[in-house]
């Protein structure tokens, strides 16, 4: 969905950001980078871009009270890109808010880079964007190199892995009005102590697209049969692993989502229908996240949620049986004498 192919890197300023909760303080730097040499910049491209180019998920800033322009990030891009030669000046304030929000404890110190691209290709456009990334993770590494008649060796002990950016996000100049496309990454931190990025720094919420409509029924789906029914009805592990293989196959051969007709072909059970649709809407409410009964399917989605979607029967520790097709060729069973369950398996020849 994003390629930098094309891109060319413009302007890039550096300022280093501490934890105010720790008493640590910010470096603003008075002028930008001044960038020399092809090599150079093709690597800061890999290390800046590079994770990007499998991101699907397309954001939007907000703001809790509906004003876009109470939203920082909104304002400082909007500024940048009405007036390139604010970039540098505007950067400083995007690194001063950045320091403001970083008050939990464990979020870690790091240089803040603020980058601005020129013909950055989202969803088969060719656009400006503003680039805010921040590097926490320092490594160390080993210098090799000749001397005299053999080799001498040093090492680095704060270098950065060009390989593993840690927090990042693109803000492409393309509909300002709905708070612009912006793709996010955060790499380090899982635990609450990472949102201040995406929500107290960003302040993002995700575009409502077909992308986002089909990883969520799917990933809606998928935790109503592995986590909810059980409270509801009686189901084998073997039901549910073709309950999910069921909703995969209508996802990959049609080309358009109509809530009935999956109902209907899927769970094909007027209780279960009911109990989805219950379990759906919970989540729409909870999340503030209404889904369309009809929408077209974006293969990306399906693709990602195939690797999560699990068709393995584990048994005990000596078996697993893959279920990718007919469940009524699989039965189970009780046998009195060994005491232990048991399933039969029909087919008509080996592989």
């Amino acid at each position: 969905m994003i390629s930098y192919f094309e891109a060319s890197l413009e302007a890039l300023s550096i300022h280093y950001i501490g934890n105010q909760s720790q008493d640590e303080h910010y470096v603003f730097s008075d002028v930008p980078v001044t960038l020399q040499g092809e090599e150079l910049n093709n690597l800061l491209k890999q290390y800046l871009l590079e994770p990007f180019s499998k991101i699907n998920e397309v954001y939007r800033f907000y703001h809790s009270s509906g004003n876009l322009n109470l939203n920082e990030l909104f304002h400082f891009a909007g500024t940048i890109f009405d007036d390139p030669a604010t970039f540098h000046e505007t950067s400083t304030q995007i690194a001063k808010h950045l320091y403001e929000i970083s008050g939990h404890p464990k979020i870690k110190p790091g240089e803040m880079y603020c980058v601005y691209f020129k013909n950055l290709q989202i969803e088969g456009e060719l656009l400006d964007a503003i680039g805010i990334f921040k590097s926490e993770s320092k490594e160390t590494y080993l210098k090799v190199f000749p001397e005299q008649n053999g080799f001498g060796i040093s090492y680095e002990s704060a270098g950065i892995n060009i390989n593993k950016l840690d927090k990042g996000c693109l803000i492409f100049n393309i509909e300002k009005e709905q708070g612009y496309k912006v793709a996010v990454i955060d790499q380090t931190n899982r635990s609450q102590e990472a949102v201040y990025w995406k929500d107290d720094f960003l302040k993002l919420k995700i575009r409502n697209d077909n992308f986002h409509q089909t990883n969520n029924v799917l990933g809606i789906y998928k935790n109503y049969v592995t986590q909810k029914l059980d409270d509801e009805f009686e189901v084998s592990k073997a039901d549910k692993i073709d309950l999910l293989n069921r909703s995969i196959k209508y996802f990959k051969e049609k080309e358009s989502f109509d809530l009935g007709e999956f109902s209907n072909e899927v769970i094909g059970n007027e209780q279960g229908i009911s109990s989805f649709l219950n379990y759906k809407k919970s989540f729409e409410d909870e999340f503030e996240a209404p889904i369309p009964d009809n929408f077209d399917i974006h293969a990306a989605a399906v693709k990602k949620q195939s690797r999560v979607y699990k068709s393995v029967l584990k048994l005990d520790k000596n078996f697993h049986i893959y279920i990718h097709g007919d469940k009524e060729l699989i039965e189970k069973g009780f046998d009195e004498g060994k005491k232990l369950n048991y399933y039969k398996v029909y087919f008509r020849e080996e592989a």
